[in-house]
């Protein structure tokens, strides 16, 4: 399985646990919600869900589709909704895919996915990616730091754009800070709850930091990486 068909598999998984939706709305939600799709097609959408079928992790239902009285001649032609809906199993699948918090989960194409999908991730995990995604970042500042002081006959606008992508890279270091910083802050505040053990005394879920008045980068967008 390539990367990229991946990473398509479990944001497919993660929006069908929300929902069961059908084909046009599921990638309407991928286009709009996750970056990283908004320039995919139903020729990539397709096969995905005939695979996850396959594999047991969706099923496929009928939908009508149409309000209740509609003439049965306007129905002529017309093909019935296929609904995809997540299986057991396929939920099952989906936890082990949360858990895994490996280098994939760091690089560019996957992280800005997973972060979507950090609300039913837990706090150990997201802790690991957003660690692992610092770290990898940071080891790319410092490449592209040697590659500016070494200036190996560059033009002007070739040292701009290094120097944009540079200014890009430590912006997202200072964004990553914050998160794991309040992930860290909400871990240690957290009271017991055998109902809920990744909630805080504020009742919060989530290791999002308050708006400091910074713009932070997308995680979707690639231009932030």
């Amino acid at each position: 399985m390539s990367r990229r068909s991946g990473i398509l598999e479990f944001a497919v998984l993660g929006l069908l646990r929300e929902s069961p939706m059908h084909g046009y709305e599921l990638r309407k939600r991928l286009n709009t919600s996750l970056g990283v799709f908004r320039a995919f097609s139903y020729g990539t959408l397709y096969p995905c869900l005939k695979s996850l079928v396959a594999h047991g992790w969706l099923t496929e239902e009928t939908g009508g589709g149409t309000a209740p009285g509609t003439p049965a001649s306007s129905l002529a032609g017309r093909r019935a909704k296929i609904v995809y809906r997540l299986t057991a199993e396929g939920k099952e699948h989906f936890e082990e895919l949360l858990a895994h918090s490996g280098p994939d989960a760091w690089e560019d194409e996957h992280f800005g996915v997973r972060f979507a999908f950090f609300g039913q991730t837990s706090r150990d995990v997201r802790m690991r990616v957003l660690e692992g995604r610092r770290s990898r970042l940071e080891e790319r500042l410092e490449r592209m730091r040697a590659s500016l002081t070494r200036r190996e006959r560059l033009d002007q606008y070739t040292l701009e754009l290094q120097r944009h992508g540079l200014e890009s890279v430590e912006r997202e270091v200072r964004w990553l800070n914050e998160l794991i910083e309040s992930e860290r802050a909400g871990r240690d505040q957290r009271a017991p709850d055998p109902a809920d053990p990744d909630r805080n005394e504020s009742g919060e879920t989530g290791g999002l930091p308050r708006n400091r008045g910074g713009s932070r980068p997308d995680p979707s967008d690639d231009t932030a990486t």
